[in-house]
Parts: structure tokens; sequence; C-alpha cells
């Protein structure tokens, strides 16, 4: 009898506790469901053909688009893939296949500390290495002062090594170990056991967290106001300054009129859908590797 009772008791436990963390869940869900139902109600409204094809239109205006700042977000986010991807990379190969204990141990430790780094001190940063000052070779000025596309680009790459470093490293620790055993023990070189093998084998998980380190980094603003600028015009060269919808949107919702409030609805309702499409291909590519631990 006291067995019964007792099982009954742990059920109902079970019950309120099951109950809770489905509130809880709940309740994360809801500031989630109200920005996007904001962003969608006010911003699809003011989605046209001219947003998508138009430039800006002179202060005061009615009309005009975005275009150059949907262009310029893709080429931010290009230079920022170039820089970060392949150092972060061969950084988070080097953690896990190479390297001394102690040394990765502090190298680690820097990448998390960097990880938490507010976004507003790497531009300040960057803006004070190469736009308040110019970079020069041999006598010859390789990059002037002054805000640029290549600055907003690397301060946005700079932002993704830590995150893609420490994602591929912990991709490539869960590749077994007997992998690498059979690839040596056959009298394959180490590099190309970690290139063709473990890499190889990891390639899902690695193309996830650059997915990721790029969603993170699509929507950084403060550090484009130190280092790309703003520019209302097509950008010709990474030397001038470049739009990106970030800095748009705070340009234009800090703006006293009521059409630029508009616009940047809508370019906020483009940039959440961009960083969704993102993240639906980060639940595409993991999605064969949860389906397997089931």
């Amino acid at each position: 009898m006291f067995e019964v009772k007792n099982h009954r008791w742990r059920k109902v436990k079970n019950g309120v506790m099951e109950s809770l963390a489905l509130g809880a869940a709940g309740l994360a869900l809801v500031p989630l469901a109200l920005v996007f139902y904001h962003v969608v109600k006010a911003g699809v409204s003011s989605l046209n053909w001219a947003f998508f094809t138009q430039l800006p239109k002179p202060t005061g205006e009615v009309g005009g688009g975005m275009a150059n700042a949907i262009v310029g977000t893709f080429i931010l986010l290009g230079e920022a893939a170039a820089i970060g991807v392949p150092v972060g990379v061969l950084g988070g190969v080097y953690l896990s296949e190479y390297g001394a204990t102690r040394l990765n141990w502090w190298i680690r430790f820097g990448a998390d500390i960097l990880n938490g780094v507010p976004s507003i001190v790497w531009g300040v940063v960057v803006a004070g290495l190469l736009v308040v000052h110019r970079i020069t070779l041999f006598g010859h000025v390789l990059l002037r002062r002054g805000n640029s596309a290549l600055a907003g680009g690397l301060v946005l790459g700079l932002m993704m090594i830590p995150l893609v470093m420490r994602t591929t490293e912990e991709v490539l620790r869960l590749v077994p170990g007997g992998y690498r055993e059979a690839a040596l023990a056959l009298g394959v070189a180490r590099w190309r056991t970690t290139l063709q093998i473990v890499v190889r084998t990891a390639l899902k998980g690695i193309v996830t967290g650059v997915l990721l380190a790029l969603a993170r980094v699509a929507g950084e603003t403060a550090p484009l106001l130190f280092t790309s600028g703003v520019n209302l015009y097509w950008m010709r060269n990474l030397t001038q300054p470049v739009a990106a919808l970030p800095v748009q949107i705070f340009s234009y919702a800090i703006a006293p009129y009521a059409d630029w409030h508009r616009q940047a609805w809508a370019a906020a309702l483009v940039l959440l859908v961009f960083v969704l499409l993102i993240n639906v291909g980060v639940r595409v590519l993991t999605r064969d590797r949860f389906q397997q631990n089931r």
C-alpha cells in the first residue's frame, strides 16, 4: 500500500515538474513571438519592388529603397567570411589535432574572452587601426584614413574568428579517434588524415558553425558605425564607405521622417528573414545528426 501511494506521489511530482518546464519554455518563446509578430506586422506592408531596386531618396523626400544597403550587407558578409572562415577553421583544426596542451588552453581561453567582447569594442579598435590611421607599406599608402568596406568586413571577420574556431574544434573532437588511428596505421600522412578524413567527416558541423557565426555578425550595427560608415549611394570600390542594413535601420529609426520609419521596419523584416533562413539552413544540416541520436 505504501509503495502504491509513493508511486502516485512520484507521478504527481513528475507531472508538476513537466508542467513547470513547459510553462518556462512557453515564457521563453513569448518575447521571440512578439518581436517576430511586431516586425512582420510593421514591415510587410512597407515592402515593395522599389525597396529592393532603388537607392534612398534625399532627406525629407518620400519613396526610394535600400538596394545599396542590401548589396552592401552581402559584400560585408562576404569579406567577413573570407577573413573569419579560413583563420577560424584552421585555428580549430590546430586546437583539435595539433599543439601543446598548455598552449591550447591559453588559445581557448583567449577565444572565449574574445567571444564575450562587446561588438562596439571591436568597432572602436578596428576604427583606431584603419579609420583614424592609414596603413602604409614601404612608404606606400595601402589604405587611407576614413570609413571603408574593408574596415567593416575586417571587424566582422575578426568577430567571427573565435566563434568559428571554438565550434570547429568541438566538432572535430567528436570524430572518433579510430578514424585517425586507422588512417595512420595504413601509412597515411597526418596532414592528409586530418584534411581528408577528420575534416571531411566533420564538414557539416563546420559549415553549421560558420553559418551561425554569419548569423551573429549579420545584424551587428555598432562596429559598422565606426568602420564602414554610411553611404546613400552605390559603393565603387572597397576603400569607400558602404551601406549596410543594420546601419541603415539605425539611421532611419532615429530620423524624424515617417517614411524613413516605414522603410526601417521593412529593412528589419528583410534582415530578420535573412537570419531566419540561415538558422533553417543550420537545422537542415544538423537534421541527420539529430535523427541518428534518436
